[in-house]
């Protein structure tokens, strides 16, 4: 490719120049469908619209005018789909002006084919017209229509059939072509003309209007267009079902998130409810166990005041009372703080309801131990009560002791019912198993024999 300065004069040869002229023409050629490639790259991936152009026929009309606009580059991408249909054969067509005769074969690509074919049979460097002739070879066009004369003659008489009109009833004629379908200028007896519309008239005069026609260079770029236009439409189509779907399918996730959302907070509101549900339960509980202890703490109290109204009064005679504890620890605090031995009190007790005062001695100098931390206190406690000489121990003897009043009047309330057996003994010695040695004490020589002779008569039975 030569730059040419036209200011000089001098005369290139003629093989210099031609090839020049050859290789400009080819370079034009290549660029073309370089363009075509980028094109379609802009058209598929719509990158037009980072520029703000709605659709690619915008931006052609916008930005390609001074090449053809959108019409040119219809044509380039219709050249695209002829070499892309012609396969091998593609090298044989060198621009979009060769490639257009033969866009009617794209869809039957082995026409397409042959028609190349044939063209380069009749001429290895075919142009336009070969290829435009090969094409009729391969797939004749139809015989063009002849065009219609004008449909509307010299003098054609029209009525006014619409009793809207105001003129109604009355007869013109038509001397002129309609200026557009739904019209006729109408030229009325007085010499006027009016523009009516035809649902105005009656059908039966009104002329058709003559079909439309086209040179036959324009035949093809139409074709071509309406093609462009058709596919355009099924490209946007499908872009609007997918937008649509896509539309639709983030809506159905956005209801379905929300409906997952309300089921996870109605999970968590009624996990609360059965929580409180629960512990509303476990308090009903509490207070249907703490009723059920009530009332058998009534019951043993009315059973322990019935056995006190019941019990003699000479045997309470031996049992010191509260005052007499208290009057008791009274009187033993001032011993223990002069660290008086005990001892000799439990080795040797008095003869008179012996087992009762040192009993009560023993709780008496445990509590005191237990006010004053006094170790000796606490021995001497230990040593009266028989347990091991800690707190703790002291504190669960004296426990059991405190029951031994009402144990030895359960068992002698047994012991005087007529015809009293082993197993009447046996109910209610169980639950003072713990301090039987310290009621058997309490019991009479005869209490005594009278449980030792059931027990014997059940252990022969059983043998």
């Amino acid at each position: 490719m030569l730059t040419l300065d036209r200011k000089k004069t001098s005369a290139l040869p003629y093989s210099v120049l031609n090839n020049s002229i050859k290789e400009t023409f080819a370079a034009i050629d290549r660029f073309e469908w370089q363009v075509v490639d980028e094109i379609l790259q802009m058209r598929e991936n719509q990158i037009y619209r980072e520029a703000g152009y709605k659709t690619f026929e915008e931006y052609c009309q916008a930005e390609l005018s001074a090449w053809g606009g959108y019409r040119r580059i219809n044509q380039l991408l219709g050249a695209k789909k002829v070499i892309d249909a012609a396969d091998k054969l593609s090298e044989h067509i060198k621009n979009e002006r060769q490639a257009r005769p033969l866009l009617r074969l794209v869809k039957e690509p082995e026409k397409l084919k042959a028609a190349v074919a044939i063209a380069l049979e009749e001429n290895p460097s075919p142009s336009e017209s070969d290829f435009a002739a090969a094409a009729n070879k391969v797939l004749p066009r139809p015989p063009r229509k002849k065009i219609q004369e004008p449909l509307v003659p010299k003098t054609n008489k029209v009525k006014v059939t619409s009793p809207t009109h105001p003129r109604y009833e009355e007869e013109g004629t038509i001397e002129t072509d309609a200026p557009n379908a739904l019209q006729q200028i109408v030229i009325w007896a007085d010499g006027t003309r009016e523009l009516v519309n035809n649902t105005d008239l009656d059908a039966s005069t009104v002329p058709l209007a003559p079909e439309r026609t086209y040179p036959s260079q324009y035949v093809e770029a139409i074709a071509q267009l309406k093609q462009q236009h058709q596919q355009e439409l099924e490209r946007l189509e499908q872009e609007l079902r997918i937008g649509l779907q896509a539309e639709a399918t983030a809506k159905a996730e956005q209801q379905v998130q929300e409906q997952l959302t309300a089921l996870q907070n109605l999970f968590q509101q009624n996990k609360e409810e059965n929580i409180q549900l629960q512990q509303r339960l476990d308090e009903l509980e509490e207070l249907r166990q703490l009723e059920f202890e009530n009332q058998q703490l009534k019951q043993r109290i009315q059973e322990l005041e019935n056995a006190v109204q019941q019990r003699p009064a000479q045997e309470w005679g031996n049992t010191l009372t509260k005052q007499a504890t208290k009057a008791l620890n009274k009187q033993v605090k001032p011993a223990l703080d002069q660290t008086i031995d005990l001892r000799s009190l439990a080795l040797e007790p008095p003869k008179e309801n012996a087992q009762e005062c040192l009993r009560l001695m023993g709780i008496a100098l445990g509590n005191l131990a237990s006010a004053m931390n006094n170790t000796q206190a606490l021995q001497a406690a230990a040593l009266i009560l028989g347990s091991e000489p800690t707190p703790i121990a002291i504190a669960y003897r004296v426990e059991q002791l405190q029951l031994l009043p009402q144990a030895v009047s359960d068992i002698r309330a047994v012991l005087s019912k007529p015809g009293c057996t082993w197993q009447d003994y046996l109910s209610v010695a169980q639950e003072y198993e713990l301090i039987k040695q310290d009621y058997l004490v309490e019991l009479t020589s005869q209490e005594i024999e009278l449980i030792t002779t059931q027990g014997k008569r059940t252990l022969n039975w059983h043998n």
